[in-house]
């Protein structure tokens, strides 16, 4: 009987790995087809009355105009207002939505919409097609994206892209804890790691580093090292960078890994 049901179980495991797998297909083939995104993120939770709001909508329609694709999460709140400034700019608004118990609804403002069960499978795509993240206040999920966008930078594992913090009301009490606690105290991040990101007020501001780095006249951190093959791993759309090859070991011997 055990062996029955451990037969079973990876059988299932099989078949969500085919999902997953399905959901990685869908988003590449949907996102590749649109123009240059800019991720927009916040929290669901601020109503249209809140000033981040009015900030995320004008946010939205500033990229929409530059030609950008706006994407974020899809839910209410300040990605609603990124969708509803973007769509009504008339350009590409996406949606990158994900299935929960509860909380997120998908807002109308979308002209692509994707659905993701899974949110590693979701995280990928938005900084694979992002050219930049502008980050409004927010909850966990928002720390999630920015965390995860400045650990790849740090880490060299992608080429630095904009990451633009809007309020500094909201993300200066953060920053002055990353700078007085990991960097002074603890010594677990380096002075050099608060080059990835800007804070500022300005809307204006935060779309202009967005667009200036991608028309190739700012450089973002530009201490970290580039390499060679930066270029073609952003045209062959791998998204992400190598490096040494990691050996596994089979029995008694070592071998490369094939992928």
């Amino acid at each position: 009987m055990e062996q029955v049901e451990r037969k079973q179980a990876l059988a299932l495991e099989s078949w969500r790995a085919l999902r997953i797998l399905s959901e990685f297909v869908d988003g590449v083939e949907t996102m590749s087809r649109y123009p240059a995104g800019v991720a927009v993120f916040g929290s669901a939770r601020l109503k249209p009355d809140h000033p981040a709001y009015g900030q995320a909508e004008k946010c939205g329609r500033m990229l929409a105009e530059k030609g950008f694709s706006v994407i974020t999460g899809g839910g209410p709140g300040i990605m609603e207002a990124a969708n509803k400034g973007a769509k009504e700019a008339g350009g590409t608004s996406v949606g990158l939505n994900i299935v929960l118990p509860m909380e997120q609804r998908p807002n109308p403002f979308q002209t692509v919409d994707i659905e993701f069960r899974y949110f590693f499978v979701r995280k990928v795509m938005f900084v694979k097609y992002a050219r930049g993240f502008i980050i409004f206040p927010g909850g966990f999920g928002t720390m999630d994206e920015l965390f995860e966008a400045l650990t790849l930078i740090q880490t060299l594992k992608i080429v630095p892209f904009p990451v633009v913090l809007v309020g500094s009301g909201f993300w200066s009490p953060l920053v002055e804890w990353m700078k007085s606690t990991l960097r002074d105290e603890y010594a677990t991040v380096s002075p050099g790691d608060f080059d990835i990101f800007t804070v500022t007020d300005s809307v204006e501001e935060a779309v202009q580093i967005v667009w200036e780095s991608h028309i190739g006249q700012r450089v973002v951190a530009p201490e970290l090292p580039r390499f060679a093959s930066d270029d073609e791993e952003r045209i062959s759309g791998d998204g992400t960078r190598g490096g040494p090859r990691h050996r596994r070991r089979s029995g008694d011997s070592w071998h490369e890994s094939a992928i």
